[in-house]
């Protein structure tokens, strides 16, 4: 397999020009040990094609990236005796590396890991959270046309 974009990091690791402890990889997709992890176990799941964000990837990748996740998070409870897992996907911002990956973390009560990283910004009152409800459902609607 040709490497899609020469400058990303994951299109070189799915072509295999670049080592990875790989852990579970079909022709579709391949998942591997993150480099930094948050915790061992912290696997990366990425399409082999070079998609920069969820919302580039196409529909029909769409179940099978959902079921290798179901999949390595079982398998990364089970290796790592953990008691959950913590499921992530960076669009953009705070995406280290521009091409699609899903973190499946290895998570344990009290591991230090406080859910999200930034302080929660509440709705000024409930006129301005339905605002925001209906404005989120028109672009749903003309997303679906």
């Amino acid at each position: 397999m040709a490497v899609e974009n020469p400058a990303c990091v994951f299109c070189k690791i799915a072509a295999r020009d670049l080592a990875a402890e790989i852990v579970h990889q079909n022709s579709q997709l391949i998942a591997f040990l993150d480099s930094h992890p948050l915790f061992p176990g912290h696997v990366l799941l990425c399409p082999r094609e070079h998609y920069e964000t969820l919302l580039d990837l196409p529909a029909e990748l769409s179940g099978p990236m959902m079921a290798a996740t179901q999949v390595l998070a079982k398998a990364v409870e089970a290796a790592v005796n953990a008691e959950g897992t913590f499921i992530a996907i960076n669009n953009r911002i705070s995406q280290t590396v521009p091409h699609l990956h899903i973190h499946v973390v290895p998570r344990r009560r009290r591991d230090g890991l406080k859910g999200f990283f930034w302080p929660r910004q509440q709705y000024r009152d409930q006129a301005d959270r339905e605002a925001v409800r209906a404005a989120i459902e028109r672009e749903v609607q003309k997303l679906l046309g």
